[in-house]
């Protein structure tokens, strides 16, 4: 069968909870009705909304939607094995030409028919994923975070209940944005013995006043005056690690990146990664008349031409 990604077509998190994923619905629903929007593709759209909030709004059909995994929207898959029988169907129930929507049509049905079934038997935790942003400062020492939210557990009594998480969680040195870190047995408890789920974090590091990223690397614009560009200059430029000495060379121009090794972020096993500085020429917004003067001096005397390849046939 075609997977749907229920989530997607809401647009919330995979960990939204039931309010933000009635509201997501509501605000979808109103934008989409037939009598309302003027998309061509609205129609269709409607359904699929709907589709996605029939399953999502009910606790046990969301949990047994999860149990399938993750999957790209569209892609062909099938249930793991013996998800029919966890969720309450069948032993060596078919899959075959079975469409997402009239699966879980169905599974409020197949639930009562083979809850003594799913019940007693082991039922692994679902996993899940956060969102977290941390500094620049902290991904390059490493850093730890508190974590807390809700999911839906089964309690002793085979039921349903949406639980709280709270816990401490390490992120060490060397992580990168937009990676995805796993923490082995932190996402929903499993039931009958069962095994707990995971919890993956999606980090993103937070946008920086100095500093960009790539990788490991970290990248910085070097402001310089047009005297230190013309005749070559030290200057301090600022690190995760305090400010070092740059010795700028003579006639460096507008744009050219200068290295600093093992100044950018820690590599897992790989030390540390660069960190560029990026000439910036600047002239000041406001010469005073001293300054001014120097220039036209300098003007009149310059030979420098930096347009000449203009004046250049073919």
């Amino acid at each position: 069968m075609k997977f749907k990604d229920y989530y997607e077509a809401l647009g919330v998190a995979r960990t939204a909870t039931q309010e933000e994923i009635k509201k997501a619905y509501r605000k979808l629903a109103h934008q989409y009705h037939p009598d309302v929007s003027k998309d061509p593709a609205g129609e269709e759209k409607f359904k699929e909304i709907g589709e996605a909030y029939a399953t999502l709004k009910d606790v046990e059909k969301r949990a047994a939607y999860d149990a399938l995994g993750r999957h790209r929207a569209g892609e062909e898959f099938r249930p793991p094995p013996n998800w029919g029988a966890n969720q309450g169907g069948q032993q060596g129930y078919s899959f075959d030409d079975v469409d997402l929507a009239d699966l879980f049509a169905s599974f409020s049905k197949a639930r009562s028919g083979g809850a003594h079934q799913g019940h007693s038997m082991p039922r692994p935790g679902q996993d899940y994923e956060l969102a977290i942003q941390i500094s620049l400062e902290d991904a390059f020492n490493g850093t730890t975070v508190d974590l807390n939210f809700t999911v839906p557990e089964y309690d002793p009594q085979g039921q349903l209940k949406h639980m709280p998480h709270t816990f401490k969680a390490r992120i060490p040195q060397g992580v990168t944005d937009g990676q995805k870190m796993l923490l082995r047995g932190k996402g929903g408890k499993g039931a009958n013995g069962g095994p707990d789920g995971n919890l993956y974090l999606n980090i993103n590091f937070k946008p920086h006043r100095l500093f960009r990223v790539i990788d490991h690397d970290l990248f910085i614009d070097l402001p310089l005056t047009v005297s230190e560009a013309a005749l070559g200059a030290t200057v301090k430029v600022p690190t995760l690690e305090g400010a070092v000495n740059l010795k700028v060379p003579v006639g460096i121009t507008n744009g050219q990146k200068l290295r600093i090794g093992k100044r950018g972020l820690p590599s897992k096993g790989l030390g540390k990664g660069d960190l560029y500085a990026i000439a910036q020429i600047v002239v000041p917004a406001k010469p005073s008349d001293k300054e001014r003067e120097l220039f036209r001096e300098l003007a009149a005397v310059s030979t420098f031409n930096p347009r000449e390849h203009f004046d250049q046939e073919g």
